[in-house]
């Protein structure tokens, strides 16, 4: 079994009993997204530390999202609940990538696939580079922008 998934169910009896409403609902939710997960497809599997961390990323995205929906709304209380959750989900998430560090390694990628004159038509070969090494450890839109304004 995956450590990371063992971990999540830990911390979960842990929240449940320190009586963390957010928190365990939080973890309740990662942990039916991760056997959704698991048993999606033909054949049920057991996730890896890497796949959860992708369910994580998912997970994730989908609390940032809700919480900007929700601002546009006038639903503050909403938003910031949403924002509590990204905040629990982060704590199970390799740590974040700075921008600078984003920025090196899609300026590193481009030199690798050699697409410094092709302009947009290589932005494909240069995420196909980029995305495995920075899986889970930033937005994949943050790289898909900065991809775009070197490319351009």
């Amino acid at each position: 079994m995956s450590a990371l998934k063992d971990r999540l169910r830990a911390d979960l009896t842990t929240a449940m009993k320190a009586r963390d409403e957010i928190r365990a609902g939080t973890l309740r939710m990662v942990l039916t997204a991760v056997t959704n997960a698991e048993v999606s497809g033909k054949v049920a599997r057991e996730l890896s530390d890497d796949d959860v961390v992708g369910v994580l990323s998912t997970e994730a995205k989908k609390r940032r999202e809700a919480a900007t929906a929700f601002e546009d709304g006038g639903r503050a209380e909403m938003a910031a609940r949403e924002r509590a959750e990204a905040e629990v989900i982060a704590d199970y998430l390799p740590a974040q990538l700075s921008e600078e560090e984003i920025v090196a390694l899609v300026t590193a990628a481009v030199e690798q696939v050699g697409a410094a004159g092709e302009g947009m038509r290589a932005m494909g070969k240069v995420m196909g580079v980029v995305t495995p090494q920075v899986k889970g450890r930033a937005d994949g839109a943050v790289v898909a922008a900065e991809v775009r304004r070197q490319l351009a």
